[in-house]
């Protein structure tokens, strides 16, 4: 019996071992299989590396790269390069994967449109060490294209996506940008529009309108305008030929002017309307291009649209102090740690919460240059841990309420619901009842 069972014991474990080899050679086979399907990479280069690009095209026209310590710089046509849109180029070519593998050992190229390609990529990488590909014809069903290395008898095909990221033109891979300078950088914006002059100066983060006289500028909008002008780019989208662009923009209706300026340069951009299309002209590169819309929008401005129409500056931070009058009511807010003491005692925080926001909505909805304020209310603020100090007087022009800040000879006329809700915020500024004595 006990010889039985060893039998037994062992004809179970060869069948164990038969079924554990049959598992893995199974296996096996099957990865070798799935890595035999498996489409083969056309290009497998190191990015950095690539210190050249040509593009030929079957109509013979070509585009060159190459790349220096300053960068890429487009060498066929001559003009300063996108170095984001070439590195997406050079990104698709060093990892080019093909779709599925046609043939392994083509002898007609022809059939696949190889021998006259529609487009020809010449590769040079930093070692000297060169490649060339070749795409050709659209695959008959139309989403994808035949594709090969010179050289290499093999023929692929490639994806259609893939074809439309290396099949370029210059105005694809050139540097769009009107205007070169960081906006981060720019200390003076001068800006002729409407037949306005006006100057803007920058001093650290904010900014101050110059011209036509020294006023609060809404540092937003100021900061919005550069953006807007320093992303600006060319549009070559249905735009006209040369020629005709010189043409719109000749008889075209004149903008504006705005030249930009940072410690080391001024740039210069014109702009005029023809019909609803824009077109500009650029002191840094040569010629007439389109813009967007929104570009000649943001130029098309008046004075008012870039004054500040807050009464008061310190903004979303809350103040140090404030001192309101009105009538016989007088309150002295001061802050205390994370508390506020209102005439010496602790109000209810919300009353103290509604108040200063009702101060920090006081703003203009237009300016008046003249007239004769008669004071209802006082209001002073201290901010910025007490480097800053402003004075507000609220009162009537006729039948409608006026503001003036101290040394200031413009009027804000003001809606008069955010003077109610003044009003109505300073009467809730009553003091917390006292705590009760602990018996």
């Amino acid at each position: 019996m006990k010889i039985r069972g060893l039998l037994l014991g062992l004809v179970a474990l060869a069948a164990l071992a038969g079924t554990l080899y049959w598992s893995n050679h199974h296996n096996n086979s099957d990865a070798v299989q799935a890595s035999a399907d498996a489409p083969p990479k056309i290009l497998a280069l190191n990015e950095a590396d690539i210190v050249q690009v040509d593009l030929t095209k079957k109509d013979g026209s070509s585009i060159e790269m190459a790349k220096s310590q300053a960068g890429w710089q487009l060498t066929r046509p001559k003009l300063p390069a996108d170095q984001q849109a070439i590195s997406t180029l050079t990104g698709s070519l060093a990892a080019l994967n093909s779709d599925r593998l046609v043939e392994d050992k083509s002898s007609d190229l022809a059939q696949y449109g190889l021998t006259q390609p529609a487009l020809q990529v010449g590769i040079r990488e930093k070692n000297g060490q060169t490649h060339t590909l070749l795409v050709g014809d659209e695959t008959p069903a139309g989403n994808a294209t035949f594709a090969a290395l010179k050289g290499d008898p093999r023929v692929f095909t490639i994806a259609s996506f893939a074809k439309s990221n290396l099949d370029k033109s210059p105005n694809d891979l050139r540097d769009k940008r009107l205007l070169t300078l960081q906006p981060d950088k720019v200390s003076r914006v001068e800006l002729i529009a409407n037949r306005q002059e006006i100057e803007f100066g920058r001093s650290q983060d904010s900014w101050q309108i110059l011209k036509p006289r020294p006023l609060r500028a809404d540092s937003s909008k100021v900061n919005d305008l550069v953006s807007k002008l320093t992303d600006a780019k060319m549009d070559f989208s249905g735009a006209p030929d040369e020629r005709e662009l010189a043409r719109l923009f000749a008889s075209g209706k004149p903008v504006s002017s705005v030249k930009l300026t940072d410690a080391a340069s001024t740039q210069e951009l014109q702009v005029h309307k023809s019909k609803d299309e824009y077109y500009v002209k650029s002191g840094v590169v040569p010629g007439v291009y389109k813009v967007a819309s929104d570009v000649g929008q943001a130029l098309d401005k008046r004075l008012e649209d870039f004054r500040d129409k807050k009464l008061f500056d310190f903004g979303y931070a809350d103040p140090n102090a404030i001192q309101f009058h009105s009538g016989p009511a007088t309150y002295s807010l001061t802050r205390s740690g994370d508390d506020w003491l209102v005439n010496g005692k602790k109000p209810d925080p919300a009353s103290v919460s509604s108040f200063i926001e009702a101060v920090r909505n006081l703003a203009a909805i237009k300016f008046l240059e003249s007239g004769t304020l008669h004071p209802e209310m006082d209001i002073n603020v201290t901010s910025k841990e007490g480097k800053r100090a402003e004075r507000v007087q609220i009162g009537k022009l006729g039948s409608e309420y006026v503001a003036q800040r101290e040394n200031e000879p413009t009027l804000y006329e003001l809606d008069t619901k955010v003077v109610d809700d003044l009003r109505a915020a300073s009467n809730k500024l009553s003091a917390a009842p006292a705590a009760a004595k602990p018996k």
